[in-house]
């Protein structure tokens, strides 16, 4: 402390930082030194509770876990296998098509759904787990794995020990003497599910291998998650206390349409049996000295609604979300700057999308699957063992994003396929599709089509071929030339200095 006290008085002689100063307007302002850990180790499991109500209870905190899983997962971000060979690549995306329905340990869901699970997860408590079971060969899967998630509270906050040979459990996750994680010590039971009849605090030692964790760390060394509501709860819950109170207020107030003031009596009156009920257009014939007035109902005000909106665009900032998303109000934006600030969102989510749930839990699910695949028989991959990391390559397509005008955006597209800015793989890629896939259904639609004599094609459309040959009549570059020499008068076969 004494140290602390020399330091702060050096730093307000030298100066240079006004933000590291003690002066009038900064004394208050004590921030903490402790380790993010330490502070997670204090109040994450405080800050997940509140978050998990907010979501429970407050709209507004409804609209943002949705509008954040459903834009970072949408339909589901899905694999594109890079096998070279294209029938082992068709089989394998067949068998993992037919694995994602029986990927939920609940059975609530499919793969993609698990996705969606998981996102809500981050945003609510900034980390989530999930076990991979493997199963028996008679319980009749495809490929005998499932997942089973696990939400955060399942890893206990204050588990931490020494462990013989050099290890550590911090916080619930084991580490060996040189700082890997080797094993997450799981509650049986979640700590506030009183309807589980199993043991209270027992844990279990579940190997790292078989865990999935998905986890966005905000600072370096960080263990646990933190609740993306943390710098948005206060001003939520604030809010909320406030508009129930406006909206508590104006309903007392409507209950009372009018008083009736009479002149004190010497003897006191019977009260009325009924209620003086008013009518449209009725005429009220009162007592002698008896008197009518309505109270003066206080209006809300016309700060309230710039004072929300304001507070709103700061939860909005605080949780990452566009204001229009949080709200539901898009009538404050025109379309460039609602357009620009979904680009700033999207890129975000696209960010979260490959470094987080691509990178922590799609890889390592589809590298346990094709093992499992392989070793049960549910593929058959020769070679598999001996090049092991060329067979698992794939490629992980997450669902495209469309704009209000898909006309202008597809557009947009096809001037820069024709530019040669782009291929036509990487625009189907950027739709969540696989190319390969893609060609192979439009190749056996032509040949139905041609089948049945039907052409749904638009007049004059690339699909059509060269001078609307039909499939198969490819167009020789002779054709070509004959044509354009035909149109023009010149021979475009020549270079220009020759003409």
């Amino acid at each position: 402390m004494a140290f602390d006290g020399i330091r702060q008085r050096l730093g307000a002689i030298i100066g240079g930082f006004d933000a590291a100063q003690s002066h009038r307007r900064l004394r208050d302002f004590r921030a903490s030194r402790a380790h993010v850990n330490t502070l997670i180790a204090g109040a994450g499991e405080t800050i997940t509770a509140r978050a998990r109500w907010l979501a429970r209870n407050n709209g507004y905190a409804a609209g943002a876990v949705e509008a954040f899983a459903s834009n970072v997962v949408g339909d589901g971000i899905k694999p594109s296998s890079s096998i070279a060979d294209a029938a082992q690549k068709e089989e394998l995306q067949k068998l993992w098509l037919g694995w994602t329905d029986e990927a939920d340990a609940e059975g609530l869901t499919d793969f993609y759904g698990l996705q969606r699970r998981a996102a809500r997860e981050l945003f609510l408590a900034g980390e989530v787990f999930l076990r991979l079971r493997p199963r028996r060969p008679e319980d009749g899967l495809s490929v005998p794995l499932q997942l089973q998630m696990l939400p955060s509270e399942m890893l206990p906050m204050d588990l931490n020990r020494e462990l013989p040979g050099g290890g550590t459990i911090r916080q619930g996750i084991e580490f060996d003497g040189i700082g890997r994680r080797v094993a997450y010590h799981l509650l049986r039971r979640h700590p506030g599910d009183m309807t589980d009849p199993g043991l209270a605090g027992e844990t279990v030692r579940v190997p790292a291998a078989e865990i999935v964790r998905v986890l966005d760390p905000v600072e370096a060394g960080q263990l646990r998650g933190v609740s993306r509501f943390a710098p948005a709860i206060v001003k939520l819950f604030t809010l909320d206390l406030y508009d129930d109170a406006e909206l508590e207020r104006k309903k007392t107030a409507a209950m009372f349409e009018m008083f009736i003031t009479s002149p004190a009596s010497e003897t006191p009156r019977e009260p009325a049996e009924e209620d003086l009920e008013v009518e449209p257009g009725q005429v009220v014939r009162l007592d002698p000295g008896e008197d009518v007035s309505t109270p003066a109902t206080p209006d809300s005000g016309s700060t309230y609604e710039p004072f929300q909106y304001r507070t709103l665009l700061q939860i909005a900032a605080a949780l990452g979300i566009p204001y229009p998303y949080l709200t539901g109000d898009a009538a404050r934006g025109n379309f460039s700057n609602t357009r620009v600030a979904l680009l700033d969102f999207r890129r975000r989510l696209s960010a979260i999308q490959h470094s987080v749930i691509v990178h922590q839990l799609c890889r390592p699910v589809w590298q346990r699957w094709m093992d499992l695949a392989v070793l049960s028989g549910a593929m058959d991959l020769p070679g598999y063992d001996r090049d092991r990391r060329a067979f698992q390559s794939v490629s992980w397509l997450p669902t495209r994003w469309d704009w209000v005008d898909p006309m202008k955006d597809a557009s947009a597209e096809i001037l820069q396929i024709e530019a040669g800015l782009k291929s036509r793989s990487q625009a189907i890629s950027e739709r969540g599709y696989d190319a390969e896939q893609v060609d192979r259904d439009i190749a056996a639609e032509r040949k139905r089509e041609a089948a049945l004599g039907l052409d749904f094609r638009r007049p004059g459309s690339p699909a059509q071929g060269p001078k609307g040959k039909a499939d198969g009549d490819a167009a020789t570059n002779d054709d070509h030339d004959e044509a354009d020499a035909d149109e023009t008068g010149n021979d475009d076969t020549k270079p220009r200095e020759d003409r």
